[in-house]
C-alpha cells in the first residue's frame, strides 16, 4: 500500500445519480438446514416493487441496490424466465430510479453446484444473458454487481453456514468464486461494452485480544484477509485467477456495527480504545486501491438507526476531506425483513414491512437524520 494521498473525489465523476441510496435485501441461498431464503419474496417487494422504488425516490434515493433471483430465473440449464426480473426493471424505469443490479447474490439454481469445475460456466451464461435481457429492456447498460459479499459468502462456505460445495481446502471457494467473477465481467463486457461493474465487500477491523507479538499477527493476518477478493478481482493477487484492474470500476464497502470484533472474541463496542474509526478504514482502502468508492451497505436495528447514520455520515465526511473518492452510501436493507435464520423481525432501515392495503410506514427519525444529513454533505460540511 502506498502513503501517497488518495486522488480527490472529483477526479472520478460519479456513476451514481444520487449520493444517498436504498438497498433492498435480496438474499435467495439456502442456509445450512437446506432452507431456501428468498427475501425479495418475504418482504413483499416482488409484488410492490414499483411502490417501493416510488417511496425511496420520494425521498431522495434515486440509485437503488437490488437483486436478481438466479434460483427462479434459470428453470433448467440454459433455460430462463425473466419475467419476474423484467418486471421490476420496468417498475424502476416507472419510478425514475437508477438500480445496481447484483447478478449473484448468493442463491443459485439447485441445478447449479456452486463448487463444480463447470460452475465458471453457468454463471458466465447466466450474468451474460442477464445483461442482453436488459440492454433489450432498457436500451442502455446496467449497472451491475457481479457477485455480492465474495469474501462473506466465501466464510459462509467454509465453517458451514451455507451448504458446503468443493474440497474442504482453507481459501478454495474464494478463488472459485473471483474466477467466476472475473469470467463473468468478461462475458458481460462482450455482451454489452458499456456495462459499469460495482462490487460489495465487507469493510473490517480486527483486533488482538493482548500485545503479544504473536497475537498481534494473527489479528493483522486476518484482518488483512478483507482485501483478498478486491486484490484478486484486479490482478494484484493471484493473477492467474484472471483479474485485472479493469473489473472493478468502483470498491463498494459494507459496513455495520457487528465489523469490528477481536481475534477469536467478541464484538468492539463503539466508542472503546481499540474500536477503530470508520474514516481512517475509509482512507486506507482509497489508498490501497486509487478507485471510487461507496458504501454499499449500511444500517443498525431498532432504536439505534439514527445515531448509526449520524457516525457514518460523520466519518465518511472526515474520509472526504482526506481525499477518499466516496461517491455514496446506501442504507442498506431500507425495509424491515424476517432474519436469516429463524425469521424474526429485524427492524431496520427507512420503511416497514407491508402493510394490507400494499404501502409501508416511514420510520420518520431515520428520514429526518437523512434529510439532515443531505443538507450537510450538499453544505459541504465536514
Amino acid at each position: 500500500m502506498s502513503d501517497e494521498p488518495a486522488r480527490p473525489p472529483g477526479e472520478y465523476p460519479s456513476e451514481f445519480a444520487s449520493f444517498f441510496m436504498a438497498g433492498f435485501e435480496c438474499s435467495s441461498h439456502r442456509r445450512g438446514d437446506g432452507v431456501r431464503l428468498d427475501l425479495i419474496r418475504a418482504t413483499a417487494h416482488d409484488k410492490h416493487a414499483l411502490g417501493d422504488y416510488r417511496s425511496c425516490a420520494a425521498l431522495g434515493l434515486r440509485t437503488i441496490r437490488d437483486g436478481l433471483r438466479w434460483h427462479l430465473i434459470e428453470t433448467a440449464p440454459g433455460v430462463f424466465d425473466w419475467s419476474g426480473w423484467i418486471s421490476m426493471i420496468e417498475a424502476a424505469h416507472a419510478a425514475g430510479v437508477q438500480v445496481v443490479w447484483d447478478i449473484f447474490h448468493y442463491g443459485s439454481p439447485d441445478h447449479v453446484d456452486q463448487g463444480a469445475p463447470d460452475f465458471t460456466e453457468a454463471y458466465v451464461r447466466f450474468a451474460a444473458e442477464a445483461v442482453r435481457v436488459h440492454r433489450s429492456i432498457t436500451g442502455v447498460a446496467p449497472l451491475v454487481c457481479p457477485i455480492n459479499e465474495i469474501s462473506f459468502f466465501a466464510w459462509a462456505i467454509e465453517v458451514g453456514y451455507f451448504p458446503r460445495v468443493g474440497p474442504k481446502k482453507r481459501g478454495w471457494f474464494k478463488r472459485q468464486l473471483v474466477r467466476a467473477a472475473v469470467a463473468g465481467v468478461k462475458a458481460m463486457r462482450d455482451a454489452e461494452p458499456d456495462c459499469r461493474f460495482i462490487w460489495a465487500e465487507p469493510l473490517i477491523h480486527v483486533a488482538p485480544r493482548d500485545r503479544s507479538r504473536a497475537e498481534q499477527r494473527r489479528a493483522e493476518n486476518v484482518r488483512q484477509g478483507q482485501f483478498e477478493a478486491y486484490d484478486m478481482l484486479t490482478g494484484r493477487a493471484e493473477p492467474e485467477l484472471g483479474g485485472t484492474e479493469d473489473c472493478v470500476d468502483v470498491i463498494g464497502l459494507n459496513f455495520y456495527p457487528h465489523n469490528q470484533w477481536y481475534f477469536q472474541g467478541p464484538t468492539i463496542p463503539m466508542g472503546h480504545h481499540e474500536y477503530r474509526a470508520l474514516s481512517d478504514m475509509l482512507v486506507e482502502v482509497a489508498q490501497r486501491y486509487r478507485k471510487p468508492m461507496f458504501i454499499a451497505e449500511t444500517g443498525a436495528e431498532g432504536s439505534g438507526r439514527p445515531a448509526w447514520l449520524h457516525y457514518v455520515c460523520d466519518e465518511v465526511r472526515d474520509a472526504m476531506s482526506r481525499g477518499a473518492p466516496i461517491q455514496g452510501i446506501c442504507l442498506y436493507p431500507v425495509t424491515a425483513y424476517p432474519g436469516w435464520d429463524n425469521s424474526r423481525h429485524a427492524e431496520v432501515g427507512l420503511f416497514s414491512t407491508i402493510h394490507a392495503d400494499g404501502s409501508r410506514s416511514l420510520r420518520q427519525p431515520v428520514a429526518n437524520e437523512l434529510e439532515r444529513q443531505r443538507t450537510l454533505f450538499a453544505a459541504g460540511v465536514s
